[in-house]
């Protein structure tokens, strides 16, 4: 018997192509491809303007602009961050020749835990970089009132968290600077691409700087910056995707109506649910295996759903923390993060995007019923 067709885990947000064939035409006759071009520009106003902060560069990717902020805020020495993360998090500091040190989550949001923070905090420790894991925000507030105290700074990895506002207000705004991640499986995406935002005028000159090998002008280098510019064609590609990503987190939002009406009495699934006051990006639907009361464990749900031509993640398993590179840090031992061990053995990612139907969703839902 023939399978199913495969139901992948995202599935990328596409301009009409008829429009972006327009956009590029524009972009050939102004022959002017990368450089903070036109679109370039437009984007980086447009984004300012859809997502309410001041301002924002652009980058060729997610990663980089994680790098550069640490540049930028000349962060040395050690810096607080979780392993419940991508490792893109961990890996900008390391090369950064920063020494990450791990603190645990709660399990309630699979965010850092700011209470396990101050107890890792030693003369070393410049900086806090949390991650708002799934676009669920992070405890801004205590993590705040944390750096104040010992006079940290703090970088939000945003990732997850385009669009995502906290009564009213964007996410973004938190912390020293905030970046983002366009990747191609993200809620929003310029096929790669990234930003970072920042609070003011003087910031986003020194960034600008950073990301274009250093250059202030054509004869003179400030700092030695590296290559993350975004170009024309992803630019004029992320204009277009600006203009339907609200119709496409409806979807989503509308999806993760449905699982959750059809998994909450579930034995042994559990998922987050909205968070009070925020306006939520649905950029992902993590559910929790409890293996003894679900009767399977989270692998075998995996692989069994793998076998119907269902495609969840194990998203994220491994932990940041077991990988070589980091494994040996104190930090890094198991039982300094239980919660964040636990949940990483217990998640798996549903499908979620905007273009699931309804078929979909009864075929993902059947691939876990029991």
């Amino acid at each position: 018997m023939e399978k199913e067709k495969l139901i992948t885990v995202t599935s990328p947000l596409l301009p009409d192509l008829g429009e972006f064939n327009e956009l590029l035409k524009d972009i050939w006759n102004r022959k002017w491809i990368t450089n903070n071009g036109h679109y370039h520009q437009e984007l980086e106003k447009a984004l300012c303007e859809y997502l309410k902060v001041p301002y924002i560069s652009l980058f060729t990717n997610g990663t980089l602009p994680l790098i550069t902020a640490l540049q930028a805020l000349r962060i040395t020495g050690e810096v607080i961050t979780t392993p419940y993360s991508f490792v893109a998090t961990t890996h900008a500091l390391w090369w950064n020749g920063i020494k990450p040190v791990f603190v645990d989550i709660d399990p309630a949001t699979g965010n850092i835990d700011p209470d396990k923070i101050e107890a890792a905090i030693t003369p070393r420790t410049t900086a806090i970089m949390p991650v708002h894991v799934y676009g669920k925000p992070c405890n801004t507030i205590r993590i705040k009132e944390i750096a104040d105290k010992y006079g940290l700074k703090v970088i939000y990895d945003a990732a997850h968290a385009f669009g995502v506002e906290v009564n009213g207000e964007s996410i973004l705004k938190a912390g020293d600077m905030s970046t983002l991640s366009f990747h191609a499986t993200k809620v929003y995406n310029t096929i790669e691409g990234g930003a970072l935002v920042m609070h003011d005028a003087e910031t986003k000159k020194r960034i600008d700087y950073l990301k274009n090998f250093g250059f202030a002008n054509e004869t003179t280098v400030v700092a030695p910056g590296i290559n993350s510019k975004m170009d024309e064609i992803r630019s004029a590609y992320g204009l277009l995707n600006l203009h339907q990503v609200d119709a496409a987190i409806e979807a989503r939002h509308q999806v993760a109506i449905k699982y959750r009406q059809a998994l909450r009495n579930v034995n042994g699934i559990t998922f987050f649910d909205d968070m009070p006051g925020v306006k939520h990006n649905y950029s992902y639907f993590p559910i929790f295996i409890n293996a003894e009361e679900y009767g399977m464990t989270r692998d075998e749900l995996y692989f069994r759903m793998k076998e119907k031509n269902v495609l969840g993640r194990r998203y994220f398993y491994p932990l940041i923390s077991t990988f070589s590179t980091y494994r040996g840090l104190e930090s890094a031992r198991p039982e300094n993060l239980p919660q964040a061990h636990k949940i990483a053995d217990s998640v798996i990612c549903l499908p979620m995007h905007h273009a699931l139907n309804e078929k979909d969703i009864e075929r993902i839902l059947n691939s876990i019923y029991k």
